[in-house]
């Protein structure tokens, strides 16, 4: 890793750290309100954890009947709508669908994803995406997600964990990492006060080259304590 990197995942590691067991964004400040691109068994595990942790959340996806029917289960903080919706609506964006979707959601919402934080939750899988799958593979998800959704502060995360576990981590916080990978330390930062409020602990492995190993199938797949998953990023290359 070169020295400029190693600087600013030192830099990047600190913000991330700041008060593990409190709250990471401004002090004073209102929860971002999230919006959720995909509500499927990714996106309602997630969006219904920040729901009872008091984040105001939109649930979207293809079936707007489908998702206001989570709402009902869900109640308190949340609410259904469009993916223009959501995107309009959300602070913070998560996108968890397939990846073949990404380009059209790319061209679709435009100009309402610059400037946020997306948290990237899709995996590319060839045999269901096609040769967007096959590019994110081989030249990293993280990179090529950065050019699918232009102008978004792209975190890669909850790539490689059980779908059910993202929503009962809660139960038992700190005990299993998250690992993510980013070029923006601020996004970093919110991105990790979301995570903890799951009951992850947040361990950042680098930038968004490193997003290639947060995927099924590679050494960072799985639940592993946050020390394992600083053990297992310091054998990988970007």
């Amino acid at each position: 890793m070169k020295r400029r990197e190693l600087l600013f995942l030192a830099a990047a590691t600190t913000a991330a750290a700041i008060a593990p067991a409190g709250n990471v964004l401004a002090q004073g400040a209102p929860k971002p309100k999230i919006g959720l691109i995909g509500s499927g068994n990714v996106g309602s595990n997630l969006g219904r954890v920040w729901a009872q942790q008091g984040y105001q959340v939109m649930f979207s996806s293809r079936d707007l009947e489908a998702d206001k029917r989570l709402v009902a289960e869900v109640a308190a903080n949340s609410r259904a709508g469009t993916p223009q919706q959501a995107a309009a609506f959300g602070d913070v964006l998560v996108f968890a669908v397939p990846y073949g979707a990404l380009p059209e959601l790319g061209k679709t919402l435009g100009t309402a994803l610059k400037g946020k934080v997306v948290i990237d939750a899709s995996n590319p899988f060839p045999q269901r995406d096609g040769a967007i799958a096959d590019e994110a593979r081989e030249q990293g998800a993280g990179v090529v997600s950065a050019r699918l959704l232009p102008g978004a502060r792209i975190v890669r995360a909850f790539n490689a964990v059980g779908a059910a576990r993202m929503g009962a981590m809660n139960a038992t916080p700190g005990k299993v990492g998250m690992p993510m990978a980013s070029d923006d330390a601020q996004a970093i930062t919110i991105a990790s006060q979301l995570i903890r409020d799951l009951g992850f602990e947040p361990v950042l492995v680098g930038g968004l080259a490193m997003g290639k190993y947060l995927m099924p199938g590679t050494p960072l797949a799985g639940e592993h304590s946050p020390d394992e998953i600083r053990k297992i990023a310091a054998t990988l290359k970007p």
